[in-house]
């Protein structure tokens, strides 16, 4: 039996989470003789079901304020405290776990440096330890400032073995301006974009009659910030002039903030052609029944939008990151059919193909 430890820091959204879950499922799908651990930070993480041999510890969580500073989640304590527990469970999770394999999501080092005594224990024995990133990361002099502070190069030169791309070096390269030594270049491999398809669950676990007829969703990926949209959209179906085609589903996301919620679904009532969820963990089964999608452009809605073959406008977001913005750009200089053609490898297998 083979064992895959995943890492991911998650103080807020749901990307991390996401992607991970989705390599855990694909790895264990394929590999029978696998199981796969789940390190992650997500407050909701046990609202998700996971596949037989995957399964997760939850460390304790943090959030990122305004000012870029982070604060304990939950427990009150000072964040030095926190991180510190988090970096001790992290550590004793992997020595009892014994993987044959780490795979750090995003952050070389982790929150604050976290994942970094692990690392070093780990490559002491010999473990392959993988850092995956997605498609974009940020704008280059953004991320290049940021990775002066954080200073993850000796870690990505003397730890990593390799570092995984989950996208195409012919879209993107998330490393663009970043001044990195050959060695580290040849660690780097382009697996292709993350396919997803519908999870096994039962029929009463998630909504999948809202309508008979073909529906537009609206989702918004976490919804820390996706009121612009929710309400770019709604607005539209409140004006009484307009003839629109297909009613609609929101999917708000756990962490758009009650008040916003509140007025978001009050407002809604008073629409026969409108409903809203607050979330839904199985969304592969509303996005396979959707007639079109209206997203932010976040990774993960990204691959769906292609898994499903699916019509889609995207919204991107320019605050905190770019990279939502800059993922739509690239979108637009190519051709979608040469884009779902490229979407049906395994992520597993790096690929390279030409247009």
């Amino acid at each position: 039996m083979q064992k895959v430890l995943i890492y991911s820091h998650d103080s807020f959204g749901l990307g991390h989470l996401r992607r991970c879950r989705a390599i855990a499922h694909e790895l264990v799908e394929t590999y029978s003789d696998l199981s796969v651990l789940i390190l992650s930070g997500s407050p909701i993480i046990g609202s998700f079901n996971f596949k037989s041999r995957v399964d997760f510890v939850r460390i304790p969580g943090v959030i990122k304020l305004r000012n870029g500073d982070y604060t304990s989640l939950a427990l009150h304590i000072d964040i030095s405290e926190t991180l510190a527990l988090r970096e001790s469970i992290i550590r004793h999770t992997a020595e009892v776990f014994q993987p044959d394999l780490f795979l750090v999501d995003k952050e070389p080092l982790g929150l604050r440096g976290e994942v970094k005594p692990t690392l070093e224990m780990l490559k002491n024995r010999k473990i392959p330890l993988v850092l995956g990133i997605r498609d974009v990361l940020d704008d280059p002099t953004t991320l290049i400032e940021e990775w002066q502070r954080k200073d993850p190069y000796p870690a990505l030169e003397n730890l990593y073995d390799e570092i995984w791309v989950y996208g195409l070096s012919q879209i993107s390269n998330p490393l663009e301006g970043i001044n990195i030594s050959h060695s580290v270049m040849n660690k780097i491999r382009y697996l292709g974009y993350l396919k997803r398809s519908k999870s096994e669950v039962s029929r009463q676990d998630t909504p999948l009659q809202i309508w008979q007829e073909p529906f537009l969703l609206i989702t918004t990926g976490g919804g820390g910030d996706g009121a612009e949209l929710v309400d770019l959209v709604l607005s539209t179906y409140e004006d009484s002039s307009l003839e629109l085609k297909h009613p609609v589903v929101f999917i708000l996301g756990p962490f758009m903030s009650s008040d916003e919620r509140r007025v978001f679904q009050d407002r809604a009532s008073h629409l026969s052609n409108v409903k809203m969820l607050t979330f839904e963990t199985h969304i592969e089964h509303m996005i396979e029944k959707a007639a079109g999608i209206v997203a932010m452009g976040g990774y993960n809605i990204f691959c769906e939008i292609l898994s499903f073959d699916k019509p889609a406008l995207l919204v991107p977001r320019k605050v905190p990151r770019l990279e939502q913005y800059i993922r739509a750009k690239k979108i637009m200089r190519r051709n979608i059919s040469f884009w779902i053609t490229l979407f049906a490898i395994n992520f597993i297998h790096a690929q390279s193909f030409t247009k």
